[in-house]
């Protein structure tokens, strides 16, 4: 007999059927046993004579029963008559529960079984928006006339400067994991003018923070032909209004409010010689935005050139400060971006005006004597943005196997 998904039992109330899953819960009452199985679509309950043997949760099982209906069971339908076979047995008591409402271990304890604290409802939910997201952000990006490119993650020099590197050792020459794909996804716009990647980046940065990791997941875009940075802006804002109808019920404004680096200093108090904003600048300014124009996102325009990498183009009325943009989400950074420099000179004018040598980033340089339009991008932290839609407390509740200054496995 063929196999069904437990969302599919309502429909064949009467008729035997097969499912198939593994073992969620166990209930042994005087008169009667129950054991809830549990596959991808959802829950089944599968009723059993009082002292039936029950395999252990987790155990995976094949169950051929005959389907009643009964209000008071998931999906108000039940299995009797039921012959269990065990697929592969759970060798050992598992170490937490993960049938509660919620997970009750510490998160440690959760990312060392990852395997088990995966299934929980809530963590699978996370990953299954991640792939929403995903998804919505390359059906967006299509549908504006962007191509998806795949870059390589093993490169000869840093893209991100002053951000620590994971290097390696490439058949006898050094080399690194990418931290962003961003050389490659602006070289790619003279070929496609409008290119876009989702894919693994690498920061060596010793955080250890709730929103930090050392490897995420970037959803990159690039395009070319753009007066400045808000032509940018424009497109990203149509990116997060397609993604987020996938995830949530945020809502999107059709325009989303902006305010210079200087003023968003002032809105969060902060010393106006500050270079940076700090996580509490953040907060400070999402709370601002929702109070003063009801909207979860806020642009921040202009940071100071000497916090932005050395390929962004200056602002050209205020050369020290730049044609980059940061988009904060309910208080914190999810998204950086920005116009680039196109012309060969004004990129070996920006390294030398910055003291940084040519060479490491030499066949990047020199690829910009071909000639590239005027272009630029953004960078949205894929973890970063479920975190918040789901209001986990911790990324690293929000991914799969996180990876971090402190863990390596599983």
């Amino acid at each position: 007999m063929q196999r069904i998904l437990s969302s599919e039992l309502a429909v064949h109330v009467g008729e035997p059927v097969t499912i198939a899953g593994w073992v969620h819960r166990r209930r042994e009452l005087k008169s009667v046993s129950f054991l809830i199985l549990r596959d991808r679509a959802g829950l089944a309950q599968v009723v059993l004579p009082p002292g039936a043997q029950m395999p252990p949760e987790e155990t995976v099982i094949e169950v051929t029963g005959e389907v009643t209906a009964n209000e008071v069971a998931p999906g108000g339908v039940e299995l009797i008559s039921a012959q269990i076979t065990v697929l592969s047995g759970a060798e050992h008591e598992t170490p937490f529960e993960i049938f509660r409402p919620t997970l009750s271990p510490a998160l440690p304890t959760q990312l060392d079984h990852a395997v088990l604290s995966l299934r929980h409802p809530s963590r699978r939910e996370a990953l299954r928006l991640s792939a929403k997201a995903t998804g919505a952000f390359r059906a967006t990006l299509d549908s504006l006339g962007f191509t998806e490119i795949h870059t390589p993650k093993i490169v000869g020099s840093a893209t991100e400067s002053g951000s620590t590197v994971f290097g390696l050792n490439y058949f006898g020459t050094p080399a690194f994991l990418a931290q962003s794909p961003q050389f490659y996804k602006e070289l790619m716009v003279g070929v496609f003018e409008r290119v876009y990647e989702v894919g693994p980046v690498f920061r060596a940065e010793p955080h250890d923070t709730t929103r930090h990791l050392a490897e995420y997941t970037s959803l990159d875009a690039e395009m070319g032909f753009i007066a400045d940075h808000r032509d940018v802006m424009k497109v990203l804002r149509e990116v997060m209004a397609g993604i987020m109808p996938a995830i949530s019920e945020i809502e999107v404004p059709e325009e989303i409010p902006a305010v210079d680096f200087a003023q968003a200093l002032k809105i969060a108090g902060a010393n106006p010689e500050e270079p940076d904003l700090a996580p509490a600048d953040e907060r400070a300014i999402g709370e601002w935005a929702l109070r003063e124009h009801g909207s979860e996102f806020i642009f921040v325009t202009g940071y100071p050139m000497s916090k932005r990498p050395f390929y962004t183009h200056p602002d050209p009325a205020q050369p020290k400060y730049s044609n980059g943009f940061d988009l904060l989400f309910r208080g914190l950074e999810l998204v950086t971006g920005g116009q680039r420099l196109h012309r060969y000179e004004d990129y070996v004018a920006a390294l030398e005006q910055r003291g940084e040598p040519i060479e490491p980033v030499r066949s990047y340089i020199e690829s910009y004597k071909l000639g590239f339009p005027p272009h630029g991008g953004f960078a949205i932290g894929l973890e970063r943005l479920i975190a918040r839609v789901t209001g986990a407390a911790n990324i690293r509740e929000v991914r799969a196997f996180p990876r971090d200054i402190n863990r390596l496995a599983p």
